[in-house]
């Protein structure tokens, strides 16, 4: 499925507002930074360079947190979901899938959710569980989370549920739900799942970069059509307003 299919595929759904595309990679930033798109649709590959769109992403991430990014990958390889996630994606679209899901995927990253199948997240808990040890921190390098809580976090990221987290703690579940209570309104999320991409967001920054501070989550009000906006660049394809399989 090419960038022009999926574009075409974009203009004729009347829930997307189409804005115009930058003409390559070089404007993309500047794109952004003027249609301020909610939700942006990035291919893996650009030009011809397999990590390029990645780069892209890392890009808009960090100097737009608020518009939520969906890569487009050729497939669900390992690799490429845990770099999306990395990158800061809110969700991945494989080629392979249908033109139908791909409106769902953008409807729901646009509504604050992720959108990864149950094999794509689980790449993701094991690319945490080999992760560097966690500390969730804000801009100034504050640590956000107890020790406790942190612990509660890594027991998230490995799947465990409450009833397995509050015996490897020597908690009640009752306990183990207050952590989880007080960890969401921390971190701004409201899912298990988003505990664990925002403390794998951190895992895989670099020491020398400060993680972001946390943004609050919400649902994006229905009135406002979805502006999407497609791309040009070969084979790109971005959409943007403003996962659960």
């Amino acid at each position: 499925m090419n960038s022009q299919l999926l574009t075409t595929a974009l203009e004729r759904d009347k829930r997307f507002q189409v804005l115009d595309s930058p003409a390559d990679v070089s404007t993309v930033m500047t794109a952004v930074s003027k249609e301020k798109p909610a939700v942006i649709l990035i291919s893996a590959e650009i030009d011809g360079n397999p990590r390029r769109g990645f780069e892209v992403a890392r890009e808009v991430h960090s100097l737009h947190s608020e518009t939520r990014i969906v890569m487009l990958l050729d497939s669900s390889e390992r690799s490429q979901v845990v770099e999306a996630f990395r990158a800061g994606a809110r969700g991945v679209f494989s080629r392979s899938e249908s033109l139908k899901s791909l409106a769902k995927c953008i409807l729901c990253v646009n509504q604050g959710q992720i959108w990864a199948n149950s094999k794509e997240l689980k790449f993701l808990l094991e690319a945490l569980g080999e992760a560097l040890p966690l500390r969730v921190i804000d801009a100034r390098g504050t640590e956000l989370l107890s020790r406790r809580e942190q612990e509660v976090v890594r027991c998230v990221a490995e799947g465990l549920s409450n009833r397995e987290i509050a015996q490897r703690l020597g908690l009640t579940e009752h306990t183990v739900k207050n952590y989880l209570f007080r960890i969401f309104d921390k971190l701004g999320v409201s899912k298990r799942v988003e505990v664990v991409l925002y403390a794998y967001s951190l895992s895989s920054n670099t020491e020398a970069m400060p993680s972001p501070s946390p943004a609050k989550i919400k649902a994006v009000p229905s009135s406002p059509a979805p502006h999407v906006t497609s791309s040009r660049m070969s084979p790109a394809l971005m959409s943007g307003t403003s996962s659960n399989n």
